[in-house]
């Protein structure tokens, strides 16, 4: 006769607890004693217990499910933001829904089905043009923006500290020694982009370095623009480049290679994410890297209430310790 799935009841029989208490040790509860805690932990492991998530939904009134909503998901940022948010998710009993806005898509009528049928607890939201069209959704639904922006309207925000980011970068050229030092821009209309070019430009002012105008090329994140960058820049003999995200560094360094310059015997470049794209590019020696935070992991603790540890800034009107 086939044994019945151990439930909820049964492990409390085998800790000596209540079946509430499991609940809370199950929900990470912090009223939960360490010893009691162990307890059932304990008998869940040897009972091989799953917690029933429809159960649980039915419990709580929440289906413990977030959605992740970018504009598309082959932009390597915004899958490892995802990547970073969904294991963030998970250390507390939540999971996540990717969803691909796009463009062109009705985005209010997607959010309206989402929360509508009580499809999703809340949102996580990257992507400037998502952001900047539809904020009125903080009003409305528990929402975690992946942005640079600040707004009254925008009641939690997640974003990398670009200004840090942007000096740290710079400060690194120079302690090696680089005092002629070019740039690869993002869209110069961009928060993000802003933020990294002030903390270039306050690098190069701490040590009293010129920065001319000739030595500063925007581009549009991609690859091809890293590459124009190289070109435009190299002429007028920078010894080192920084690219303020990777795809542009990987552009840059091709663009090197296909000039005969070596990276980093003639040219040091640093890039901005220190993402897997740039490492698999391009061989350990030939670029260097500082990683600037993911800001995905942090997004969920505005939604699930739990503050984390990603080395991000993340805004709230009301936190201390944030940026």
């Amino acid at each position: 006769m086939k044994r019945s799935r151990p439930n909820i009841r049964d492990v409390a029989a085998l800790a000596g607890v209540s079946h509430q208490t499991v609940s809370r040790v199950i929900n990470s509860d912090e009223r939960v004693t360490e010893e009691t805690r162990q307890k059932v932990e304990a008998a869940i492991l040897q009972l091989g217990y799953r917690p029933s998530s429809l159960a649980r939904s039915m419990a709580y009134g929440r289906t413990f499910t977030l959605a992740f909503i970018a504009l598309n998901f082959t932009d390597y940022t915004f899958s490892s933001m995802l990547d970073a948010a969904e294991c963030e998710a998970r250390q507390h009993s939540y999971f996540t829904l990717a969803i691909s806005a796009g463009e062109n898509s009705n985005y209010a009528e997607l959010v309206n089905e989402l929360f509508g049928h009580q499809h999703v607890d809340g949102l996580i939201v990257v992507g400037p043009s998502l952001i900047e069209h539809h904020v009125e959704l903080a009003h409305e639904a528990p929402v975690v923006y992946i942005t640079p922006r600040r707004s009254p309207a925008l009641q939690y925000t997640v974003d990398s500290d670009n200004r840090h980011g942007g000096w740290l970068a710079t400060r690194h050229l120079l302690e090696q020694g680089h005092r002629k030092i070019g740039m690869i821009t993002g869209p110069k209309a961009q928060i993000s982009v802003q933020e990294r070019t002030e903390g270039f430009e306050q690098a190069l002012r701490e040590m009293e370095i010129p920065s001319p105008a000739e030595w500063i090329f925007e581009g549009d994140w991609s690859a091809t623009s890293g590459y124009h960058g190289f070109e435009a820049l190299y002429s007028h003999g920078v010894s080192a480049i920084f690219a303020q995200n990777d795809r542009m560094a990987i552009g840059c360094i091709r663009a090197a290679r296909d000039h005969g310059v070596r990276v980093p015997e003639d040219l040091s470049v640093i890039g901005f994410d220190a993402g897997i794209l740039l490492r698999s590019a391009v061989d350990d020696s030939e670029a260097r890297h500082r990683r600037t935070g993911t800001p995905g992991g942090t997004a969920p603790c505005g939604i699930t209430g739990k503050p984390t540890t990603a080395p991000s800034a993340c805004h709230h009107p009301d936190a201390t310790g944030c940026a």
